[in-house]
């Protein structure tokens, strides 16, 4: 007897009782995306990111990375919890200022975790099906892949945009040989999904603190705060340290002033509720933490993407942006003691900048 294919209602119910808020199903080709890819990296914009440049063809061809691919089901699960303020913290000087994606559990795990559960449903209906769940782990383009599963439309910030759901979700995605069904019109699904809705506002373009955003849809990842904090190892260019703010680890701006995130939907996810108050800490709290203590902080977070040095240099940078006082001056020339020469050097900045 022949396994039947579930449908895509079917796939919506499971995705939705594993959390996610919406499903979209593509097939594997990225043409129409491979020549901004390619242009954005020739012209150098991913900075010191290499890993952008490695198994580009997989990451434009999903079947060869995982061969046999001929379906993507594209996932969205909201995470920004309710009631953080992000606001409020960011106009005070001496909190400092968290990516709200990072303030509960590691996304990586969570996504993944439930992508590989509803794959698991669907190989209990076809026993020979293949698949690989990703979440932001492998070379695969996951925004195109939103857009192409007509999850939303790419807004002037390159993120995924969607009219009732704004900006403040994750994506996941899983590679399957199995042949879904596609929308009855998948052109026409794709095309209404994927409208650009942003029309003349270009509030994130506007609002971007070091103005990272050089055109709709094109990122110079140099001058992203959230490239800045977490991808890059050393130094931080001096022109773009008093634009940092308080920011510490990433940045939300050009989602915090998107006209499309005022009413955007927030989550009741457990794991994406701030732990350690982090959603509103005081800078020479964090700056004063030794690396174990570090280390403790940040077990089971997405913040793990940092280093001690690196979390070092952005708070010395956020302190420098704040108010003197003799704790904070007490407290960076205490620590400057023991700096590695990178961490010493933006000590010595906000010294400076505090004096």
């Amino acid at each position: 007897m022949q396994a039947q294919l579930p449908d895509k209602q079917t796939l919506e119910k499971w995705a939705q009782a594993l959390g996610f808020q919406a499903i979209g199903i593509t097939d594997v080709d990225l043409g129409a995306h491979e020549p901004h890819v390619r242009d954005w990296l020739r012209k150098g914009f991913a900075g010191s990111m290499g890993y952008l440049h490695r198994n580009l063809e997989k990451r434009l061809h999903p079947d060869l990375l995982e061969p046999g691919t001929c379906r993507v089901i594209s996932a969205r699960m909201n995470y920004l919890y309710p009631d953080t303020q992000p606001l409020e913290v960011l106009n005070q000087a001496d909190l400092g200022y968290i990516s709200r994606y990072a303030l509960g559990r590691d996304y990586h795990k969570v996504l993944r975790k439930r992508l590989a559960k509803l794959a698991a449903k669907i190989n209990a209906t076809l026993p020979h099906h293949r698949y690989r769940a990703f979440t932001d782990s492998a070379p695969v383009l996951e925004k195109a892949l939103a857009e192409k599963s007509a999850l939303g439309w790419m807004g002037k910030h390159s993120l995924i945009l969607h009219k009732q759901a704004g900006s403040w979700f994750f994506l996941g995605e899983i590679y399957t040989n199995a042949p879904l069904a596609l929308d009855p019109d998948p052109e026409q699904a794709q095309n209404e999904a994927s409208q650009d809705n942003c029309g003349n506002c270009h509030a994130c373009m506007t609002v971007c603190p070091t103005q990272a955003i050089l055109s709709p849809k094109k990122i110079d990842a140099r001058k992203c705060i959230s490239y800045l904090t977490i991808e890059h190892k050393g130094s931080i260019p001096i022109d773009l340290r008093p634009a940092m703010g308080n920011r510490i680890y990433g940045c939300d701006d050009c989602q915090l002033f998107c006209p499309w995130n005022r009413t955007a939907q927030t989550t009741t996810q457990d794991d994406f509720k701030p732990r350690h108050g982090l959603e509103a800490p005081r800078l020479l709290d964090l700056f004063n933490l030794s690396e174990v203590q570090f280390l403790n902080l940040t077990e089971g977070s997405a913040m793990r993407r940092v280093n001690f040095e690196q979390w070092s240099r952005n708070l010395a940078i956020a302190i420098g942006n704040g108010t003197s006082s003799p704790a904070a001056i007490s407290a960076l020339k205490h620590r400057k003691q023991t700096a590695s020469a990178m961490v010493a050097e933006h000590i010595q900045w906000a010294l400076e900048r505090l004096s």
